[in-house]
């Protein structure tokens, strides 16, 4: 018996690239449900994430004329995470199965094929992951695979070179549900769900059409929260890294001490200005770090909704 399944696209300023999102997808879906792999019942579901062009219009048209097409709009920006655990979240109330992916049709649409694959041989989790980076930029592909490599030492279990493109069954979707953490990062919390998954790799493309919505500030803004979200190995360094302080400082102390026995002292201000500067820079990254998971722990203890549904097209 088919699934339903119901393909998740979080939109944010996505007007130039939108409707030919929407076609692709729609001959997708007919394919499917032609050769059986999915249920009729089966949707494509837009997320308009505060779009501030005509995004949500379309979307609404696209509703109105196919009911394929169905529309979540959230009451404001709330950032890419958070619209797409809302898509997600809404999608689990009707669907067997969701695929989740951007609408800049970078991810390739054909790989939802043998998503359904993995999918109908027992897999709850599907993860979409790029063949290779030959399409990117040096500095691009040289920071994307830091970050994973980073975050990989740093303790959390991530899938390498996967973004946001893969496949959950209801059942994943509702234990992904029980995380109730306001700091998003859906790429770290989905393996946590424990349950049997796959790897589909694919060759990502050029964008089609519009700017990315991650420009550098935003990725570093991203990583950052990956690895505050889920690791606390950040803090732990901070205490190794006092205590090899402490340890070299009772060695200058005893070198210092030798010197002044045998009569050697030389009095200067380099080493004690570099030392100044070089420990105050530490103290200042020290607390910044701590800084930064007091806020996140701040955040968390309001307990604030991650997201506000406006409209929903169903």
């Amino acid at each position: 018996m088919s699934s339903i399944l119901y393909i998740v696209v979080p939109c944010y300023n996505e007007e130039e690239v939108l409707p030919e999102a929407a076609k692709r997808l729609q001959q997708k879906a007919e394919e499917l449900m032609s050769s059986g792999k999915i249920d009729g019942k089966s949707r494509i579901m837009f997320v308009d994430d505060g779009s501030r062009d005509s995004t949500w219009q379309i979307i609404t048209e696209l509703h109105n004329k196919n009911k394929m097409f169905s529309g979540i709009k959230l009451s404001r920006n709330r950032g890419h995470q958070n619209a797409l655990l809302a898509g997600l979240m809404t999608a689990a109330k009707y669907a067997d199965a969701v695929i989740s992916m951007d609408a800049d049709l970078q991810d390739d649409i054909n790989a939802i094929d043998d998503m359904l694959k993995e999918y109908y041989n027992g897999c709850d989790i599907v993860y979409g992951v790029r063949s290779k980076r030959k399409k990117d930029t040096f500095f691009k592909r040289f920071t994307a695979e830091a970050f994973y490599s980073i975050i990989k030492f740093l303790g959390v279990d991530i899938v390498f070179n996967h973004a946001d493109y893969r496949l959950m069954s209801r059942r994943a979707l509702n234990a992904l549900s029980e995380f109730k953490e306001v700091n998003l990062f859906l790429r770290g919390l989905v393996p946590l769900l424990g349950y049997k998954n796959s790897v589909v790799y694919y060759e990502r493309e050029k964008r089609f059409a519009g700017k990315s919505k991650y420009p550098l500030k935003k990725m570093i803004a991203f990583a950052l929260e990956g690895i505050t979200s889920l690791s606390i190995k950040p803090i732990r360094l901070i205490t190794v890294l006092g205590l090899l302080i402490f340890l070299v400082s009772i060695g200058m102390l005893v070198y210092f001490l030798v010197r002044w026995l045998i009569g050697a002292t030389v009095v200067g201000w380099a080493s004690v200005i570099c030392s100044v500067w070089a420990i105050g820079g530490l103290i200042m990254l020290s607390l910044g770090v701590i800084g930064e998971y007091i806020g996140k722990t701040y955040l968390e203890t309001k307990e604030r909704p991650k997201y506000i549904i406006d409209t929903e097209l169903i």
